[in-house]
């Protein structure tokens, strides 16, 4: 039987194409729903959609779900997919408007909203920063006040760490409500001193299929605030370190208890000093800063392609368990031009070894220089790959040194 999916944006951001690749790779009927025009999707993407719908405006849900009834003229959908943060609700509504199974409404809203999100996690036993929702900036210097310092404000519907800073004084507070006055409602938090990692699953009826550890290096705020930091995201390979066993059940708690059933989660915790696993946030989507590629590389598999299969066929055949670690590193250009202009440090790393880097994927000479603040991968990225983990720390660790890319 071919399965018919609705793929709400399936070629941005960047690796949605992929995810719509995966879906047609395993059979799949793909019907694409966006606002970008069909021509000017990527051509892997093109390829992959038996049909396409450019709407006016996706975030006009109301109108966006009119539209699609409208184009479907009663055909039946198996199901409506996005991956994308911004559209997981829309998903959500399109699938009760057409009579589609996945993720419902009210569980949508609980992956969306910081707050309802940890209340929900409370109510299961499971630990998370104490947090309150905020909408005005009198109740930020409420909740501030009556939690004390130090604490994280961050957006109640945002993804990764954008529009989130650490507070650590009243006066750090009045600066990031300065900032922050776009934003509607924010989750002021208590902040949680440790490493931070994430916890990655493909899900089948609530069961993992595939699940990954990954290892902020440094923490997302330090890359966030710090324009000369080569950020990283290590895949590690042996999920049974102690430091890791309690990130992984805690992943386990959160995915029941807000009753995740089928698709890509990607979850972020924290790990104290102590040992205590403490919960961040986490997304009804897949990760996103190329962390899928990473996965990629470090269990010798195809995520895009395996999603598909667990969303299409409730099963998962691609190979679960990583054969390698695999480092991820974000370059970032140096200097005051628009245009990259220099790479240095890069071939002396190849000559030496090549055969850890998979993937290299830089920004060429006199490209547009991106702007590390909106694009996570900055000016390119690199994939390092090794068995043993202080090498893969160590070469990613030169990388992000050695190879310097400038616009002068």
């Amino acid at each position: 039987m071919t399965v018919t999916v609705l793929m709400i944006s399936p070629g941005f951001p960047g690796d949605m194409p992929h995810f719509t690749r995966g879906l047609a790779a395993v059979g799949a009927r793909v019907l694409g729903v966006g606002d970008q025009p069909q021509g000017g999707l990527p051509q892997s993407c093109r390829e992959a959609l038996t049909a396409y719908l450019q709407v006016r405006d996706l975030w006009d849900e109301d109108a966006t779900i009119e539209q699609v009834r409208q184009w479907l003229g009663g055909r039946e959908v198996d199901r409506v997919e996005c991956l994308w943060e911004p559209g997981v609700v829309l998903a959500a509504r399109m699938r009760q408007a057409l009579g589609a199974p996945g993720l419902s409404i009210e569980s949508a809203h609980a992956f969306r909203d910081k707050e309802l999100m940890k209340q929900v996690l409370d109510r299961a036993g499971l630990r998370t920063p104490k947090h309150a929702r905020a909408r005005t900036q009198a109740e930020c210097r409420e909740v501030a006040e009556r939690f004390g310092y130090p604490l994280i404000i961050k957006p109640i519907a945002g993804a990764g760490s954008a529009d989130t800073y650490p507070l650590h004084s009243p006066q750090d507070l009045e600066q990031a409500l300065e900032v922050l006055g776009h934003i509607d409602e924010v989750s002021v938090e208590e902040f949680i001193e440790g490493e931070e990692f994430t916890y990655d699953t493909v899900s089948i009826q609530g069961t993992p299929a595939f699940q990954n550890v990954a290892w902020y290096r440094p923490k997302p705020l330090v890359m966030r605030l710090n324009a000369w930091i080569s950020p990283q995201a290590i895949c590690m390979r042996d999920l049974e370190r102690d430091e890791l066993r309690p990130g992984v059940e805690l992943g386990h708690g959160v995915l029941k208890a807000l009753e995740f059933e089928t698709g890509f989660t990607h979850m972020e915790w924290f790990l104290t000093p102590d040992g205590e696993a403490v919960f961040g946030e986490i997304g009804a989507r897949s990760p996103g800063g190329r962390l899928t590629h990473g996965m990629n590389v470090a269990y010798g598999t195809d995520l895009f392609a395996g999603w598909a299969e667990a969303v299409c066929y409730q099963r998962f055949s691609q190979p679960a368990a990583p054969n390698q670690n695999a480092a991820v590193v974000f370059k970032r250009s140096e200097g005051g031009g628009d245009r990259i202009t220099r790479l240095e440090g890069l071939g002396p790393l190849l000559a030496e070894y090549g055969e850890h880097f998979p993937v290299v994927d830089l920004n060429p000479i006199g490209a547009p220089r991106k702007d590390w603040r909106r694009v996570v991968e900055g000016d390119g990225w690199i994939v390092i790959r090794h068995p043993d983990l202080d090498a893969t720390l160590q070469l990613a660790n030169r990388v992000s040194t050695e190879v310097r890319l400038y616009a002068d």
